[in-house]
């Protein structure tokens, strides 16, 4: 794409994913299991790496991660897969996990997946929020926020294994 501009770098996301994670303990530390949801495919991959901070971090919680297949084209006509049944779900944290929070289309129709569910907690965290909410959701757990236009686009890379990056376009 032509004219992106860097937003993040490999160092500054290790950042992010540190202090969110340090945040996710702080607020769970209590828990004995907390479910993190990735939804597919950047946030799937970013919740992994939150895990595995998480996992570095804390001391006698299970993290289980799962991965939410949504269709963001079209989210209401598909169905939501979900990696876990929804009974395994009862009385659980639960942490929705994706890259960007644009809209917030994506995650309040990733949300339908544990509203079956007598949950604990869900909570979301996002690496980038941007300011151009059309659905009421909010992150509770956010790595950088950034006003945009609506003509501008974010895309995350989590690729390449030393080389992380967020580009604006």
């Amino acid at each position: 794409m032509a004219n992106q501009t860097q937003i993040l770098e490999h160092k500054q996301i290790l950042q992010k994913i540190n202090r969110i994670a340090y945040q996710i303990y702080e607020d769970h530390h209590q828990e004995e299991e907390i479910i993190m949801a990735g939804i597919a495919s950047n946030g799937y991959l970013f919740a992994k790496l939150l895990k595995e901070k998480l996992e570095e971090i804390s001391t006698g919680i299970q993290i289980k991660l799962i991965e939410l297949k949504i269709d963001k084209k079209n989210p209401i006509d598909s169905e939501i897969e979900l990696g876990i049944q929804s009974d395994e779900l009862e009385a659980k944290s639960i942490i929705l996990v994706d890259d960007v929070l644009n809209s917030g289309k994506t995650l309040i129709y990733g949300m339908q997946a544990f509203l079956k569910a007598p949950l604990k907690k869900l909570s979301v965290a996002v690496l980038v929020n941007r300011s151009h909410k059309r659905f009421p959701v909010n992150a509770n757990y956010v790595g950088m926020s950034l006003a945009t236009t609506l003509k501008e686009h974010i895309e995350v890379s989590f690729t390449k294994e030393n080389d992380y990056s967020a580009y604006l376009s």
